[in-house]
């Protein structure tokens, strides 16, 4: 069956994720993975969906931008692979694990933090952040998780973000993640 992705985001409100599964499923779509969220006052969702062999990716986004108009909603649907691809394998080989990272909000925090794990080939499969706190005084807080390669040197990645931490002003821990449950 093939697959497709569907990213959909607008202003939050009561009945989304129901009005754009309504659509797929009369539309013989099946969900399969999902990810949706609030990012200050937008919805934003993105689904990896199996569609019906006759159904394309740019009929369906036809019907569900037709049919979430009314709800303000931008859509866009793409095909995850083609027709007998396997889909891509990417960071399912190794061990996963949590990074959590907490302190003052300040620019570049993501993209220090996720350079560093880059350069140890660590692949980001979900990273979360919010800002917490009051105006005055904002908390950043950002959740990983991450698949470290077979035989990574842990110690040294945890050693090297005990350092990175120290240089942001941030509190950063790394624990080994083996809870297969959402």
């Amino acid at each position: 069956m093939p697959r497709v992705v569907v990213t959909a985001f607008g202003p939050d409100r009561p009945g989304i994720v129901a009005t754009v599964t309504g659509v797929l499923v009369r539309n013989g779509a099946n969900l399969a993975d999902t990810a949706m969220t609030n990012l200050a006052g937008q919805f934003a969702m993105v689904l990896v969906v199996d569609v019906s062999a006759e159904g394309t990716a740019d009929a369906l986004e036809r019907t569900l931008a037709e049919e979430t108009a009314a709800i303000g909603l931008t859509v866009a649907v793409r095909p995850l692979t083609e027709e007998g691809d396997d889909p891509p394998v990417v960071g399912d080989v190794g061990t996963s694990w949590a990074v959590s990272v907490h302190g003052a909000d300040q620019p570049g925090i993501v993209h220090r933090v996720t350079t560093a794990l880059a350069e140890r080939h660590a692949n980001v499969v979900d990273l979360t952040t919010r800002t917490i706190g009051t105006p005055e005084e904002p908390v950043y807080v950002m959740l990983l998780d991450i698949v470290l390669p077979e035989g990574a040197d842990v110690s040294a990645l945890q050693e090297e973000l005990a350092g990175l931490a120290d240089d942001l002003r941030v509190e950063i821990r790394v624990r080994a993640d083996d809870a297969d449950i959402l």
